[in-house]
């Protein structure tokens, strides 16, 4: 069976400025590779065949570092958004997607094996799946409960636990059937439309390394660490 991967690269990286002013956050720099190229080789690796670049701001330093991917002994192509189409949009412009397919943010850095999540997806036929992660958020504030002016409690700077989605998902053509073409259309809408309709969507709780470079403190983290991750995350 075909593995293909779709990774958007279109957005702008508003987060990361002032790094993000020559570079698209997809070749920032974590150790001697950029985020992008790290995650290409770890698809690589784990047999992917084809990968779909979805690109918008500076799509030209993209195509030009990254080329066919024959660097990387793996097919790669470009779907270029002329407007902006959110985290959804782009694949409505991708013609031949497979049945099942890979989808991910360009901005990650983990060591979760995509080749399970891809196969686990399968056999479940699942219309989308959506890989999570726990995220612990911190408020740097003492917090006061109230009641009529009174002081009815006391947390002195809580942490509150999520599961939130890794930014990385299996997608079927069935969960595409409900992306307007040449519109913005972004997770959340197409998460609410699921829902909407009933259709059943997988979580996979990850609780191995998940970094989003998008946050600037996930993104000194990650600058960090990767010399000591590196061969776990490159399967060297």
């Amino acid at each position: 069976m075909k593995k293909q991967a779709v990774i958007l690269c279109g957005g702008k990286g508003k987060r990361l400025r002032p790094y993000t002013i020559v570079l698209p956050k997809p070749l920032m720099p974590v150790g001697e590779y950029p985020i992008l190229e790290v995650i290409i080789r770890q698809l690589a690796l784990q047999g992917f065949d084809q990968i779909t670049l979805a690109v918008n701001h500076q799509a030209e330093l993209i195509t030009a570092f990254f080329g066919n991917g024959s660097k990387w002994n793996i097919a790669i192509n470009y779907s270029l958004e002329d407007e902006p189409l959110g985290t959804m949009g782009p694949l409505k412009l991708i013609n031949d997607l497979p049945e099942h397919f890979l989808v991910m943010n360009g901005d990650i850095l983990t060591d979760l094996p995509y080749n399970h999540f891809f196969e686990n997806h399968l056999r479940q036929n699942a219309v989308f799946s959506i890989c999570s992660h726990e995220r612990k958020d911190k408020i740097d504030y003492g917090v006061l409960d109230t009641q009529n002016g009174q002081l009815t409690g006391f947390r002195e700077k809580p942490e509150t636990t999520y599961e939130v989605s890794m930014g990385i998902y299996m997608v079927s053509r069935r969960a595409v059937e409900n992306i307007p073409t040449n519109q913005p259309y972004g997770f959340d809408q197409l998460m609410l439309q699921l829902l909407k309709d009933q259709q059943s969507v997988r979580v996979e709780k990850y609780t191995g390394l998940w970094l989003d470079i998008g946050r600037p403190d996930d993104y000194l983290e990650a600058i960090e660490k990767f010399d000591q991750l590196k061969d776990k995350i490159l399967y060297a």
